[in-house]
């Protein structure tokens, strides 16, 4: 049965304090908080330094059965490397922790600087690496460098189950045939972005799941969606959940603490359906 899953995109904001967060909530608290809230966050923070197994663990310690986490690959592989020479730093990346998240763990997401355009090879290259189990990326974690140390590197997937990726370019360039093309090729789904019209919606998916970030209706970062906005894109989600496609949708709109209130207004549209 399909499933769809709503949450934010990161979960430790300042401004969401005292406010989404009622007064006094510890801040380890927060995730678990959300947690009962929404079904799903994507991890930040793997995107600008490799994190720890432990935090991993905690991290998954502090939500709810069945609470699913994306990950954000790291900004090393996407926007210094560029997706070039990657090899040890996707094993780096592998051993850093996300295997510590189980069953928890959902889709990587892979985000490409706007600087970066378009190259079928360099793109098949990239995508010919990840791993697409579990075990697949114990494997590749097993090959890390010496930037990690055996005492920090995960290297065991705790049982194998499938492993999903995602792409969220931002040159025009990659709104093309050619460009989902080579996606499609290795089931690799093409991000639906909302960007208040500043980079490229990408429109349809890729591969058998679709996932969505929503940055912002008017104003990237900020502002809220309205009532009729989230009536659209409610049916949008759910018409691919009728076509019987998985569904990850996160909302990034944080900078005005709107992010969490929007995820679940949009869940609570989708009640009824597969939501989890």
């Amino acid at each position: 049965m399909p499933d769809v899953r709503v949450g934010v995109s990161g979960w430790r904001y300042p401004r969401w304090r005292g406010d989404f967060y009622p007064r006094g909530l510890r801040q380890r608290d927060e995730l678990a908080y959300l947690a009962e809230r929404m079904s799903s966050v994507e991890i930040n923070g793997s995107f600008y330094s490799l994190q720890r197994p432990t935090s991993y663990a905690a991290w998954r310690a502090a939500v709810p059965e069945g609470f699913v986490f994306a990950v954000k690959g790291g900004r090393f592989i996407t926007h210094l490397k560029r997706l070039k020479g990657v090899d040890s730093a996707l094993a780096n990346f592998f051993a850093s922790g996300p295997l510590a998240l189980g069953p928890m763990l959902g889709p990587v997401l892979w985000q490409l600087p706007e600087r970066v355009e378009f190259e079928a090879d360099v793109l098949d290259d990239f995508l010919s690496l990840l791993p697409r189990t579990t075990n697949d990326a114990a494997a590749l974690a097993a090959k890390h460098d010496d930037k990690l140390s055996e005492s920090r590197a995960l290297t065991v997937a705790e049982a194998d189950q499938p492993l999903r990726h995602a792409l969220e370019p931002r040159h025009t360039s990659f709104d093309s045939k050619e460009a989902r093309a080579v996606l499609r090729a290795h089931n690799v789904a093409m991000v639906v972005a909302d960007t208040a019209g500043r980079w490229p919606e990408m429109g349809d998916s890729t591969a058998e799941f679709h996932y969505v970030r929503l940055h912002g209706e008017q104003r990237l970062y900020g502002g809220g969606y309205s009532d009729a906005s989230l009536e659209r894109w409610g049916q949008r989600l759910g018409g691919w959940l009728d076509e019987g496609h998985d569904v990850y949708a996160y909302f990034d709109n944080d900078s005005d603490g709107r992010a969490p209130y929007d995820a679940v207004r949009l869940r609570a549209l989708l009640d009824g359906r597969a939501l989890s």
